[in-house]
Order: structure tokens, then sequence, then C-alpha cells
């Protein structure tokens, strides 16, 4: 469904904001892009949706080209930005009535294409009512409404649950699940991981405009082990020996206020640690090591905890 290859992006005289991106995303695929704030997310989906156009690189959609085939591509495609697109001093049938228009190929179902829209995204009670009334959560909803009007074969959501209240949340997530399970190919943009874990069959965390790691859930949660040992208080001026750091360095563990961390490949690896740490006689205070979770691997892969709305 889609394919990115060896995408750039950058505004004049600035770093680039996605480097060297590549990417697969197959069709009827619930695909989960997680990354803090700032990670190039947004500008990922400017570009795949055309409204930003890369230095480098091609985006395929269904087997076309882009820049190339604008028209073909976008008529079937449908993005839920973070900002709300609608009209505040209309109600939400109006504007989806209003929105429904840019789509004369549906002028024979208009009509069924809105109820259908408001059912999704549970807005039947509210759907008369004036839009500057509504709620972060009601407008939310409505924001994806507006996206399900031209039944697209591809829904892109960037972060479409910021801020709302579990009601809206639980809606918006069903909906989605719903959508896909009928075919429509999903690219879920969140810096919630929850989200993700619930949602999404394949993931890829990005950062700084480039991919650290893409996969299944099982796959990024089982591909390595976190590792947590607590020494006992040591002396201010205590240095661990250069056998114990080149270790932790081989392995890109680290050492901060009397904790080791990190991930390790092995069980293997974990034993070697240990062993050294006895050989020095040093003083455990706990170890905890198994299956990470997303959110220790994402701190892991980033060194940042996410940074929030």
């Amino acid at each position: 469904m889609i394919t990115i290859n060896n995408l750039t992006f950058s505004y004049p005289s600035s770093p680039p904001l996605i480097q060297d991106f590549n990417l697969q995303i197959d069709k009827g695929m619930l695909f989960g892009l997680l990354g803090p704030n700032g990670a190039g997310k947004t500008t990922l989906i400017s570009l795949i949706s055309g409204i930003q156009t890369p230095q480098s690189g091609e985006v395929i959609i269904d087997g076309r080209r882009y820049p190339g085939n604008k028209k073909e591509i976008f008529q079937n495609i449908a993005v839920v930005p973070q900002e709300y697109a609608f009209y505040e001093q209309m109600t939400a049938h109006e504007n989806l009535s209003f929105f429904s228009h840019m789509y004369p190929d549906n002028r024979n179902d208009r009509s069924e294409q809105i109820n259908n829209a408001i059912n999704l995204t549970g807005l039947e009670e509210y759907q008369h009512r004036f839009v500057k009334h509504f709620s972060g959560g009601l407008k939310r909803r409505l924001n994806l409404a507006i996206g399900l009007l031209n039944k697209p074969e591809l829904l892109i959501l960037d972060e479409p649950t910021t801020g709302i209240d579990p009601q809206s949340r639980h809606f918006i997530l069903q909906a989605i699940k719903d959508l896909n399970k009928q075919g429509t190919t999903v690219l879920y943009t969140s810096h919630y991981m929850d989200e993700i874990e619930q949602l999404c069959d394949d993931i890829t965390i990005m950062d700084h405009g480039k991919i650290l790691v893409s996969g299944t859930l099982d796959q990024l949660l089982h591909s390595d082990s976190m590792v947590y040992i607590n020494l006992e208080s040591l002396d201010n001026n205590y240095n661990l020996p250069v056998d114990v750091k080149n270790l932790l360095h081989e392995h890109n563990l680290t050492f901060e206020d009397n904790c080791i961390s990190g991930l390790l490949d092995s069980r293997a690896d974990f034993y070697a640690l240990m062993n050294i740490l006895k050989a020095h006689d040093l003083p455990l205070e706990s170890i905890r090591y198994g299956r990470q979770s997303l959110e220790s691997l994402f701190f892991q892969l980033t060194s940042t905890h996410l940074r929030d709305v």
C-alpha cells in the first residue's frame, strides 16, 4: 500500500527533518508510528499526503509514485490531522455535509456516508449541536468523522487522541479497529504507547527523522531483554573496575545512581554480567531481568522520556 524509498526533507538552512527514510506498509495493515513530539511524525505524514514535497526519495502509494499521479493517489486517502479541521460556528452535521461536497464521486450516496461517519464515531446525539460548544473529545471525533467521508482505502491519523476524555478515546480507538477490520489500511501515529500496543500489527519507532527500529510487537519485545541491577550504596568516589566498565560499554549498558540498566541480547550476556559483578564482590541490592515493555524499549532507543504535548 505504501512504500517509502530514501525519503529526505528539510526546510532551507535547517537540518533534515526526515533523513533517508525507508518504510513499507502493506495493504490492510494497522501500522503504528511511535515517537516523541518533534520526532518527525507529522512531517512524514505531510510528505505521504502530498502537503510537502521531499528533496529526495519517493513515496509509492498503491503502486503509484508521488509526486506524479497526484489526483489518482489522493482520491482514496484521508488524513486526520492533529489540528481541528472544521468550522466551529456550524453544527457537526453541517460540517460533514459541507466537506462531503469535496468528493463529487460520492454525490449519490452522500447522505449515507454522512450517517455512517456519524454512527462510527458516536456523534448521533451531538450531530445537530454547534461545534463551538463541543468538548475536546467530541471535536476529535468530528475530525475523524470528516476523514471518513470519502470511504478512504488509506486512513492516516496524526495523534487523534491527544488531550481527550476516556469516552471519546474509546470511541476513536474502537472506530479505528472497526475500519481496519473492514479492510481500511491505517497509519496511526502517536506518542501513547498503550494505544500502539492495543491497535497495531506492526510498529516503527522513530526520532529525529530516522527509523530506530521496526517490526511486530512480539518481535520488538522479544528481541532483547531489559536488565536492572541495583547495587548497594557505593562511595561517591568509587570507580567501577575497568573490566566491568568495558563489559557495560560493549553492551551499551548504563551505570547511574548505583543502577546498571539496558538491553541484553541473550541470557548468556546476562550471566556474563552477573559473573563479572560477582568476581569483584560488588554488593547487589536487587536484580530485574526479562521481557521488556514497549516503554522501556522506547526509552532505551531514544535515551529520553516521552515528550508530552
